[in-house]
């Protein structure tokens, strides 16, 4: 090799480590820019109870997903302050550097995981139902072969509808624009977080009284998971010893309750597992 190649060729590898030590030096000054500011930027979605809704008469953000948020910066010594997101734009927000974390009803999948980092203990497990008609003669994920069902846009809940099911999947920008063009005759079914669907027809009833959630199982239960940007090793590690202060105390379990989570079969055992380790 020549004296000028073998130049180039260090000076090609001198760059290259140089990029490297400046990315993973800003990866890891992520928590200490949350600490140094003293607040923690969180990304939240307000869709409705239990996860994130405004309150009516307060004005105030609630939810299952605002409690471990507003618990996890305690844990770190910040403020809260949160962002709302939506299914197209938070992975957006997140890599923007909009948000510093997403609390916002995004179960773990390889794909996500592929772009993005995630805090390794999940804070809650759960799948997707469908609301239909009552009068639909659907009675199970099978019979939606053939048939639009709507979704939020990044569902999860998308791929297993088409490629399993057969469904012919419309995605519309949020959870309440899927739930009004169900009413609208848009779609058969709607398919969404059980929990957040399953209280949504027990809260307004009237509203929802000819429909229901027949199918006796959830589509595809998963792991619901802190994500952040990619490399920032410091702020997940953080994030992970909190979450899982949350699961052993019994506090995870507490705002489920205090939220009406239906399912805490999850919590339940990560409190036993985490509480026998401490």
């Amino acid at each position: 090799m020549s004296s000028t190649n073998l130049t180039k060729l260090l000076f090609g590898l001198a760059l290259s480590i140089s990029a490297l030590m400046s990315t993973q030096a800003s990866a890891d000054a992520t928590l200490d820019r949350i600490k140094g500011r003293g607040t923690l930027t969180v990304g939240v979605i307000l869709s409705g109870a239990p996860f994130g809704y405004i309150d009516p008469k307060t004005q105030a953000q609630k939810g299952f997903n605002l409690d471990i948020a507003r618990a996890l910066a305690d844990d770190l010594g910040v403020k809260l302050e949160t962002v709302t997101v939506t299914p197209p734009n938070r992975v957006q927000f997140l890599q923007q550097g909009k948000v510093d974390i997403l609390i916002a009803n995004m179960q773990y999948t390889e794909d996500r995981a592929k772009i993005l980092d995630y805090v390794p203990t999940p804070y809650d497990r759960s799948g997707g139902a469908a609301v239909v008609r009552k009068d639909s003669g659907l009675r199970d994920w099978v019979d939606l072969k053939g048939k639009p069902v709507c979704v939020s846009q990044g569902s999860n809940y998308t791929q297993p509808l088409m490629e399993d099911y057969g469904a012919v999947v419309k995605a519309l920008p949020s959870q309440p624009e899927s739930l009004l063009a169900l009413q609208g005759g848009n779609c058969v079914a709607a398919v969404h977080v059980g929990a957040t669907v399953g209280l949504l027809l027990q809260d307004r009833s009237e509203e929802w009284k000819d429909y229901a959630i027949p199918f006796p199982t959830e589509l595809i239960p998963s792991d619901s998971v802190i994500w952040l940007r990619k490399g920032e090793k410091d702020t997940q590690a953080a994030l992970d010893a909190g979450v899982k202060k949350l699961h052993a105390s019994g506090k995870l379990l507490e705002f489920a309750k205090v939220n009406r989570l239906p399912n805490i079969e999850y919590l339940q055992q990560q409190n036993r597992v985490l509480s026998a380790s401490k």
